[in-house]
């Protein structure tokens, strides 16, 4: 059964909402992110984008949507393996093709400006001809070293025009990477923003997630959510009155 006929069996409001496929973080994120939206997951080295990236694509499966994932860090071998240690099994999705994987680190390919300048513009080009509904870029931080921001706002604004024509895209960066005022006009051009962090709860760091902005949500953003990660368990919420932040 395709999105259109699940979405109808669940009810109309589903058809405009990606899941996570976690109630607990659907419920943070004003029941999940606008389909047709542009979001950003900001945050430092291991603080979960990610995971949350791997939950959003989950969701998407258990929707009956397809997702094209653009990695430079993943094999398919080792994001089949990082799923299924989150317990989120889709190598059958994965099989048949309704979650694609392109790495961005290929072998022999030349990590240079104008290398940059042009994979991003292909990279724009594969999601026109794509029949996948959600699009991951994770992340965009390995580009900086090789653009200018004019190109990075330029690929911003293309896919702001692909969201516009129906395709949900979710992009992580790393916040160290990007100058301010960079990470300003980038976070004004998303519809929304997740902002990801670790916190010290006593004697052990948890992740947190704080919802910075969704557009058109008619819940209350600036909630947080406090997670950690168990291998064969995957997202574990863990009461924000537990984890004072």
């Amino acid at each position: 059964m395709g999105f259109e006929g699940i979405a109808g069996i669940l009810g109309g409001e589903d058809k405009k909402i990606l899941s996570t496929g976690n109630n607990e973080i659907d419920k943070k994120i004003a029941d999940g992110l606008p389909l047709g939206s542009l979001t950003l997951i900001e945050g430092e080295n291991d603080t979960g984008k990610s995971v949350l990236t791997e939950q959003i694509i989950w969701g998407a499966m258990k929707q009956g949507l397809c997702v094209d994932l653009y990695s430079t860090e993943m094999t398919a071998k080792s994001f089949l393996s990082q799923m299924d240690s989150m317990s989120l099994d889709v190598s059958d999705y994965f099989a048949w093709g309704y979650v694609k994987l392109f790495p961005l680190h290929m072998v022999g390919f030349k990590w240079s400006k104008e290398e940059m300048d042009g994979i991003l513009e292909h990279i724009i080009e594969h999601i026109k001809g794509s029949k996948a509904q959600v699009i991951v870029i994770d992340s965009l931080t390995m580009f900086t070293e090789y653009t200018t921001q004019g190109t990075i706002l330029t690929f911003l604004t293309n896919c702001k025009n692909l969201v516009d024509h129906g395709k949900t895209i979710l992009i992580t960066l790393h916040t160290y990477a990007f100058q301010e005022d960079t990470l300003i006009r980038i976070r004004s051009i998303c519809d929304a923003h997740l902002y990801m962090k670790k916190t010290l709860i006593g004697d052990k760091y948890v992740m947190v997630m704080e919802v910075v902005k969704v557009r058109g949500a008619r819940k209350t953003t600036g909630n947080l959510v406090s997670f950690e990660v168990h291998p064969g368990y995957g997202m574990k919420i863990i009461p924000i009155s537990m984890a004072k932040v």
